[in-house]
């Protein structure tokens, strides 16, 4: 296979990536160690995140391909592409987390379903709560009512026990 068709496969792989992803965050990884780039990409690979180092050009033709517009200004100097299918604030918050012990690591930008998302946005993405702890929010506001409810119907229940109990004494007493 030549050079061509060797980057023709790429283009498509990549372009496929960025239609299937439910995000892309952009890092320019310049200045990591080989150490500190495999310390990276492990943590990546434990949260579900694919990570990609490939050549401007080709990103610029697949993003195009997959048609996102606006991402050529971020495609400058070295770039990685940390691709997820699930959660979309996943790869911002590992990167994110790994750049505040590895200065060198800097975020770029961002492809969120499709639309180019800025550094701001990518960094308010990585601050969002997981899916889980949203989940988990969301299930805490239906039952709240639901508790409520209950406790203002076992009430009036409660009170009729105490006063058949304080009939019961009373005639106990007797």
């Amino acid at each position: 296979m030549g050079a061509l068709a060797e980057k023709q496969a790429m283009v498509s792989e990549v372009q496929q990536k960025f239609s299937q992803a439910n995000s892309v965050i952009l890092a320019d990884y310049r200045g990591l160690n080989v150490q500190e780039v495999t310390e990276l990409r492990r943590k990546l690979r434990e949260a579900g995140v694919e990570y990609k180092v490939i050549k401007n050009t080709l990103t610029s033709r697949a993003a195009k391909a997959a048609n996102i517009e606006g991402l050529d200004e971020h495609l400058a100097g070295p770039t990685a592409l940390a691709f997820s299918y699930e959660d979309p604030a996943v790869p911002a918050k590992v990167l994110a987390d790994f750049a505040k012990d590895h200065k060198k690591l800097e975020l770029k930008a961002g492809v969120l379903e499709g639309k180019v998302i800025n550094i701001d946005s990518v960094k308010a993405l990585a601050n969002l709560p997981s899916r889980e702890v949203l989940l988990a929010k969301t299930v805490g506001l239906f039952q709240a009512p639901l508790r409520n409810m209950a406790g203002v119907l076992a009430g009036p229940l409660r009170k009729f026990v105490y006063a058949v109990d304080a009939v019961r004494k009373q005639q106990a007493g007797e």
